[in-house]
């Protein structure tokens, strides 16, 4: 039996690499370069911190985990507990060829042990637990409306399966209620035909109700948000995607200039330079995706209704393709959103570079 009532670690640090999952975590404790132990524990904070009061009482804590399906729940709780937790980027992580090539479970909490302990970990953005919520109910709206175009693209298969004509094209882009009553008009002789079609109608027209509901909801949120409102007033920027901006980045000021909002949203571009060589291989595969197309969407209809960038736009085509000028002018739109963030002041056309 253990008896453990003289140790003292007092002024000591431990970095603690954690690889959680589901169902256990794998955990990696190194101190002073020394590994100490790896092992395997239930997925819960509180055991580790009996872990650490038991044997080694008293001592600073550093741990981290990959960011991914856990969340931030462990986090909260870690740092509750008394230890100095992060969670980092799988890509930022330092790796071997060689743990590259083996890679397993405790392989990657000794890493993640080791690299803390080095000093070359940076933690992502921890957002609260309202600023979570809020960025949950954007991303609820999207894939709400994923499964809405999904279930259309399923009638379209189907009737184009069973050989019937679709009408014009402005009836079905809309999916009116003329039309919907058109589908639902069809006649199968086969009883399982009609049932399956009827239910995917069934199915689109809940999906439907359900992201007009959630778009009520998000609008009903903004109502008094100055931020939000500021955002609606540039060119190109809507009420869904000024939400989408305040959902997903939070806070303007994490981002300590441009070129680094640029680099999160991904309209950056990914370089291979070595000696006299530099190749210029498009934008960076890193990204967040959604914002990084509602901007480029946002910047074809920012074009012809802000002059400034009109005149940019044509500019920039007379060196480069449409594509390559439309990212270069989504940066010009970006540039726009983080001023008007920033001074929280209504955009004025053309004032803004």
């Amino acid at each position: 039996m253990n008896n453990n009532k003289n140790l003292s670690f007092k002024d000591q640090d431990f970095f603690i690499g954690l690889d959680v999952h589901q169902k256990n975590w794998k955990v990696t404790i190194n101190n002073n370069k020394l590994q100490l132990k790896t092992y395997s524990m239930d997925p819960r904070p509180e055991q580790l911190l009996s872990y650490m009061n038991k044997n080694y009482p008293e001592g600073n804590y550093f741990s981290a985990y990959e960011a991914g399906f856990s969340g931030y729940w462990a986090h909260r709780k870690l740092i509750k507990s008394g230890f100095n937790n992060i969670i980092v980027n799988s890509a930022d992580i330092p790796t071997t060829h060689k743990e590259k090539d083996q890679k397993s479970d405790p392989v990657d909490s000794r890493k993640l042990a080791r690299e803390l302990e080095n000093g070359s970990l940076k933690g992502i953005y921890i957002p609260t637990e309202q600023q979570q919520a809020r960025r949950s109910l954007c991303r609820l709206y999207y894939k709400a409306v994923k499964d809405r175009t999904r279930i259309k693209n399923t009638i379209k298969s189907f009737l184009q399966f069973q050989g019937i004509d679709i009408p014009r094209v402005d009836e079905i882009s809309h999916w009116s209620g003329r039309f919907i009553h058109w589908l639902r008009s069809i006649s199968f002789n086969e009883a399982e035909d009609a049932y399956y079609l009827n239910n995917q109608i069934d199915n689109l027209l809940y999906r439907r109700k359900e992201t007009l509901d959630i778009l009520r909801f998000m609008r009903k949120l903004s109502k008094d948000n100055n931020i939000i409102k500021c955002l609606k007033t540039i060119s190109g920027i809507g009420f869904l995607t000024a939400f989408t901006l305040y959902a997903e980045l939070i806070d303007i000021n994490r981002f300590k200039n441009l070129d680094t909002l640029a680099s999160y949203i991904g309209l950056i571009p990914s370089i291979k330079s070595s000696d006299e060589y530099k190749i210029n291989r498009g934008l960076s595969c890193r990204q967040n995706k959604r914002l990084r197309s509602q901007l480029i969407e946002s910047a074809w209809v920012a074009v012809r209704h802000d002059p400034a960038l009109t005149q940019s736009y044509n500019q920039y085509l007379q060196r480069m393709s449409k594509q390559k000028a439309i990212v270069r002018i989504a940066k010009k739109l970006l540039n726009r959103i983080r001023y008007v963030w920033l001074n929280e002041k209504a955009y004025v056309t053309g004032v803004v570079s």
